[in-house]
């Protein structure tokens, strides 16, 4: 080889070395999907994407960079929900943010390979997700939406601001709520120490929901549980007006509901548990598999009290609860 061929040869080597190297030093783009069961103008439900955004950003995932975000709201429909699950699945993601029960049902039926964190799932245990909380044992682990003794408190709390109650109906959809089961001894067992008679009323469509309230009004002493469940909080509007047109005392799980109007809220804080879904898969993209991290209960949660909506319904907040609360809205 001449010298000349063997200088413009090493040459040519030597100036893409430098590119080499910048290629193998540029992060692949990590695809995350998010499935949320409600309508993508639910602006609760986007601030607790943005939190998980915000929060992932901070990890040093940066969109556009180094990571893509596909989203997609299922609008409390369960045919809609499976549909886009089969769509996610289909783009391969590196990991999936499921957001309520029927989501992650809809994502497991489709995937036991694709790592999916969860949030907003009340039992992860009955619904099988998981084989345990400490050791999930699959490709599914995450953060509860509630405990098992929350239904006691939402009871406990009705009777406090709403000292007449005599009965109350668990209001739910069962298409999109996830299973009572989990809740059920802790409601039982607030109610039978109070002496308040629960039922069940499950509804199908909106217009099933007024028949269930005006029941709770047609005699004196009914109050309502709002179950967490993607329609109820696609309802909100619906449900905050009928409660207050027949003056019937309502619990909800989600701050949103008070906030628009309804009576009180007593849920956990969703925006930390949605912070720390994101910490669940900044470690899933590092290498952790989702098997061998547990699935956490909340550990913060939220009271809110709407004022207004109690003078309107004739009550008085007793200050203990008054005390206790994250916000009062007058």
């Amino acid at each position: 080889m001449r010298r000349r061929d063997f200088i413009s040869l090493t040459g040519g080597a030597a100036a893409a070395w430098p590119l080499a190297a910048r290629a193998q030093n540029v992060s692949p783009v990590r695809l995350i999907g998010v499935l949320t069961g409600y309508p993508e103008t639910d602006q609760p439900a986007q601030s607790w994407v943005a939190a998980f955004r915000d929060a992932l950003t901070k990890l040093g995932w940066t969109e556009g960079r180094n990571l893509h975000i596909e989203p997609r709201w299922g609008g409390g429909d369960a045919d809609e929900i499976r549909t886009l699950a089969k769509e996610l699945i289909k783009l391969r993601p590196d990991a999936i943010l499921g957001v309520t029960t029927p989501v992650v049902g809809a994502l497991a039926r489709e995937t036991q390979t694709i790592s999916i964190v969860f949030a907003l799932v009340v039992d992860p245990i009955r619904s099988g997700f998981a084989k345990s909380l400490a050791h999930p044992g699959g490709n599914i682990t995450g953060f509860t939406g509630n405990d098992p003794a929350i239904g006691g408190k939402w009871i406990e709390l009705l009777k406090e601001i709403a000292p007449r109650t005599v009965r109350v109906a668990l209001l739910f959809n069962p298409a999109t709520a996830p299973p009572l089961q989990s809740q059920m001894p802790s409601v039982e067992a607030a109610a039978s120490s109070l002496a308040i008679e629960v039922s069940v009323a499950p509804v199908h469509a909106k217009d099933e929901i007024e028949g269930v309230i005006a029941a709770q009004a047609s005699t004196p002493g009914g109050g309502v549980i709002v179950m967490p469940d993607t329609f109820a909080g696609t309802n909100s509007d619906l449900i905050i007006a009928l409660a207050a047109r027949y003056g019937v005392p309502t619990i909800y799980n989600n701050p949103d509901f008070p906030e628009s109007g309804g009576l009180i809220s007593y849920g956990t804080d969703f925006e930390e548990l949605f912070s720390q879904a994101a910490g669940y898969i900044d470690r899933i993209l590092k290498g952790s598999k989702p098997e061998d991290l547990p699935i956490q209960l909340p550990t913060k949660y939220k009271l809110v009290i709407n004022l207004k909506a109690a003078k309107a319904l004739g009550l008085t907040i007793p200050e203990s609860v008054n005390s206790l609360a994250n916000k009062v809205i007058e």
